[in-house]
């Protein structure tokens, strides 16, 4: 017994149960529940979570040679070209992570994660005695940091801050002695409270650039020691950017690719949609010029000229206006005054060897017109072309003469199964085909 399927459809089968193979979270996607459950049905039973196209997509990118061509001879047998293969195929990552940088990270430290430390009141307003008492300590503080005392010098800064928390460089000068204690992060929240009060303060700039460097933060630091040197050039901080300098050109290069590649892939997005869309618009107007197509009899043979009449069955005003004449022929009459429309109707009569066009006289003495219609002579001889042409199925219906056009031959009858006797087109006053323009 034959199988009901042809090989093409079973072909499209084994790639799709090949991928399920391979991909079996791909049947809990909402799309192939009825397969899942044809599987559970069998005792089967389907892996949970959904598939990670993303990796997918990074494997059958990363191979080369005869994989590419076993790719590229899978697709065609799904139906596939192999120029659809190459267009279609996923692409690698855009970029390497951060950390695949070859960065020089020696001297950075972990970063410290104690509570943060006191700030003092931002809106109090330190009497001048307090600013007497916070001045000493700060210099109590600096003898401390002089002695390598940091803890102690942190204490102090503290209260001075406490007494006066109005000054950028209390902050920033015990921020600097948090970096002595390896305290980076308690370091930047010194700074950046010291720039709140101060914007301009090259010492904040200059310490929390260091303490970005402690903390591998390439790029913070060498902007934080620019902004340093820019305000106040200092030797030691021009020694820590020139440090920082290599590792945060690397960071920088490395993310102009990125970005590069990322509007490389966009633009290629772009096109291939755009692609898409044209090849959608294409088969939908060849597709609607098809379906255009004359009634129980069919299109009729066009001859040489049948590609520019096919050709303009794509644009859709011809392509609707085609429809609505083949459902109803007297529809006609609202085109008489659309040249695109009547041009293409002028050429199918022309071409057409089997009476014309719904609507229109038949061609010479030879098989007649449609049914109705007046011949292509007019006069009062007209009547006799309205012979049993037209296309089949089709009906005849009034001419377009005027007020005393004759009677003619208006029985004429169409070879399709639909025709009905229409109106005489002969006699004195009936229409020409020119009089339609």
């Amino acid at each position: 017994m034959d199988c009901p399927i042809n090989d093409a459809e079973l072909g499209k089968l084994k790639t799709f149960l090949a991928f399920c193979q391979k991909t079996p979270q791909l049947l809990n996607l909402p799309q192939l529940a009825f397969f899942k459950s044809f599987i559970e049905s069998l005792g089967g039973k389907v892996p949970e979570g959904m598939p990670d196209f993303e990796n997918l997509a990074g494997a059958a990118g990363a191979g080369a040679g005869t994989k590419t061509s076993s790719t590229a001879s899978a697709h065609s047998t799904t139906g596939g070209s192999a120029a659809d293969s190459t267009t279609d195929a996923p692409e690698a990552p855009d970029s390497d992570p951060e950390s695949d940088l070859e960065l020089d990270n020696e001297g950075c430290v972990e970063p410290d994660s104690e509570p943060d430390q006191p700030m003092g009141d931002a809106s109090k307003e330190p009497t001048e005695e307090e600013f007497d008492q916070a001045n000493d300590l700060r210099s109590q503080a600096a003898s401390a940091y002089g002695e390598q005392k940091y803890d102690e010098a942190v204490k102090l800064f503290t209260e001075a801050i406490q007494l006066n928390p109005k000054s950028a460089l209390y902050y920033a000068k015990r921020g600097q002695a948090y970096l002595k204690l390896q305290k980076p992060n308690a370091c930047i929240r010194d700074c950046d409270r010291a720039l709140e009060i101060n914007p301009d303060s090259a010492t904040a700039y200059k310490f929390r650039g260091r303490a970005n460097r402690l903390l591998g933060r390439w790029e913070e630091a060498a902007k934080d020691l620019r902004q340093a040197c820019k305000l106040d050039f200092d030797e030691e901080a021009d020694e820590w950017l020139k440090e920082v300098t290599p590792n945060a050109k690397k960071i920088e290069q490395h993310k102009q690719k990125q970005e590069r590649r990322r509007k490389e892939r966009e633009l290629r997005e772009r096109q291939e949609r755009v692609r898409k869309a044209q090849e959608a618009n294409r088969k939908a107007a060849e597709e609607g010029a098809a379906a255009g197509g004359g009634g129980a009899g069919g299109m009729p043979d066009f001859g040489g000229a049948g590609a520019d009449i096919f050709s303009a069955f794509r644009d859709p005003e011809v392509s609707a206006a085609m429809k609505d004449i083949f459902a109803n022929p007297a529809n006609i009459s609202k085109y008489t005054n659309n040249p695109k429309i009547m041009n293409i109707i002028m050429k199918m009569y022309s071409q057409s060897g089997q009476g014309g066009f719904p609507g229109f006289p038949g061609a010479g003495g030879g098989a007649g017109g449609f049914p109705g219609f007046p011949s292509a002579a007019g006069g009062a001889d007209a009547g006799a072309g309205a012979g049993a042409g037209g296309f089949p199925g089709f009906p005849g219906f009034p001419s377009f003469g005027g007020p005393d056009a004759g009677t003619g031959a208006g029985a004429g009858a169409g070879a399709g199964a639909g025709a009905r006797p229409g109106a005489g087109a002969g006699g004195k006053g009936g229409a020409r085909i020119d009089d339609l323009d």
